[in-house]
């Protein structure tokens, strides 16, 4: 977890919570309170949730409700698979949202409201009963997950933890892709391939990357450590580390400072 992602979870233990599960909760109550039209929704997703797996899952299974299967079964299904090591990578999702995101101004926002983050989280569950040898329900989550969120994202793409898919919409993840912890990506963000190629064909995304709006990035190339991808810009190079690329075909047009982190900056500027 990075320096960012420790010092918001200081903040938020100073606050007197331990997590950001003590606080959605907080917020649940506090909002029922406001809103009684959303009380019903918020007592049966949240509040009366007897465990964090059980609110993310209630929360993706009431977003997937078009699916012609029982409720009950795929919250069973989605909570299943919600292990320790997954809730940990959840919640620093949570709080990479929450503070790279101005919009974004509680977790229970995050939670509730930004597809974003619920495609992300169903893509962690597919991802490990993909992993776990389940490829159809894996592949049936993953497409639904699309159908409803936006994000395409291969049930087998590899995701590391502190991820903040922005708006969301239009962004395509392949098989074989690799993501570290604390990248940002914008909406229409493509790591593709190049063609027909079978094998290790997607983009590896070091750790600390943003990726701007509608930029394509193709191919088994590296993106590396704490580098920016201007919006627009096509990338079939690899980028070296602590720079910014941009352009049709992207070139290096800065070289950052070593302390310099993208993904949390959010800086648009080239």
């Amino acid at each position: 977890m990075s320096s960012s992602l420790a010092n918001a979870m200081s903040e938020t233990q100073a606050a007197n919570d331990a997590s950001a599960w003590l606080v959605i909760r907080a917020e649940a109550v506090a909002l029922a309170e406001r809103e009684p039209v959303l009380r019903p929704l918020l007592r049966s997703q949240v509040i009366d949730a007897d465990s964090n797996a059980a609110i993310i899952a209630r929360v993706l299974t009431a977003r997937l409700s078009l699916a012609e299967v029982d409720p009950s079964g795929l919250v069973e299904l989605l909570s299943g698979a919600l292990t320790t090591d997954i809730l940990a990578s959840v919640e620093a999702d949570l709080m990479a949202v929450r503070q790279r995101d101005p919009a974004c101004t509680t977790y229970l926002h995050a939670l509730m409201n930004l597809k974003g983050f619920h495609a992300l989280q169903m893509h962690r569950i597919a991802h490990a009963l993909w992993n776990d040898g389940r490829i159809e329900i894996a592949s049936w989550l993953a497409n639904l997950a699309s159908l409803v969120f936006g994000p395409d994202i291969h049930p087998a793409a590899r995701i590391g933890a502190g991820i903040m898919l922005d708006h969301g919409s239009g962004i395509v993840i392949g098989e074989t892709a690799v993501i570290e912890d604390e990248v940002s990506i914008l909406q229409n963000v493509t790591l593709g391939g190049t063609g027909k190629q079978s094998g290790d064909r997607h983009p590896k995304i070091r750790r600390g990357v943003m990726i701007g709006a509608g930029a394509k990035i193709l191919g088994n190339i590296e993106i590396g450590a704490f580098s920016k991808v201007a919006a627009g810009s096509v990338v079939v190079k690899p980028v070296p580390a602590h720079c910014t690329v941009a352009g049709v075909p992207a070139t290096v047009v800065r070289i950052h400072p070593a302390d310099e982190i993208p993904a949390e900056t959010m800086d648009q500027n080239i």
